[in-house]
């Protein structure tokens, strides 16, 4: 075992480094984007339905032939295995942005409105730190979902622990799949564990009151 690690030990820490930048910048990207417009459709129910179900459209392509697909326009290496894991993270936080939004009580709203709030700021206020929670869980489950999915992106020559998962595939080394394979079990537990941290940090106490 320490000569295994003796070995292959800054190879792990640096292709979990790459794994980490990967999944973070995705995830950003998707919670950057997703949130304001999960927002947005509450004020356009209209095309809520034809922008989600869009969205899940995307969410139907395999992974792997969604980042096959990144070359032509964005070549090889980290920015198009980016951006094809920051399409696969758009579902899930733009969905519970909608639904938690939709499921604010309008009796809040109506007391912001009652209280002289603008709508941009009813929903600063009010309606998102409510729906917080349920923006939260899709944020958490985008981000298992991208740090699972970004061991793919060693295919299109992102890096990252996919690279010593298919390595040791290649080559029938077992401990190679281990080295690769657990700390993306354990970053996917970590990163859950953090956002649930976070979340509980940015509700309001009184909601986690209620809650509890």
């Amino acid at each position: 075992m320490q000569a295994f690690f003796t070995e292959y030990g800054a190879q792990i820490f640096s292709n979990t480094m790459q794994h980490i930048y990967i999944s973070f910048a995705a995830l950003l990207l998707g919670a950057l984007v997703a949130i304001p417009v999960g927002i947005l459709l509450t004020r356009f129910p209209k095309i809520a339905n034809v922008v989600i179900g869009v969205t899940s459209a995307l969410q139907t392509i395999p992974s792997l032939a969604l980042l096959t697909l990144m070359i032509p326009f964005l070549g090889v290496g980290v920015a198009p295995a980016i951006v094809a894991l920051f399409i696969y993270s758009l579902l899930p936080i733009l969905r519970n942005t909608y639904i938690g939004m939709k499921n604010v009580d309008p009796n809040y709203i109506d007391v912001a409105k009652g209280m002289g709030m603008t709508n941009i700021q009813s929903i600063i206020s009010v309606e998102v730190p409510i729906a917080l929670p349920t923006i939260m869980a899709g944020v958490r489950l985008a981000a298992v979902y991208v740090i699972a999915w970004a061991t793919l992106a060693s295919y299109i020559g992102a890096g990252g622990l996919g690279v010593m998962i298919f390595s040791g595939l290649d080559n029938y080394q077992p401990p190679l799949i281990l080295a690769g394979t657990i700390p993306v079990i354990i970053l996917a537990i970590v990163s859950d564990y953090l956002l649930g941290k976070l979340e509980e940090k940015l509700t309001p106490s009184a909601l986690r009151e209620e809650n509890d």
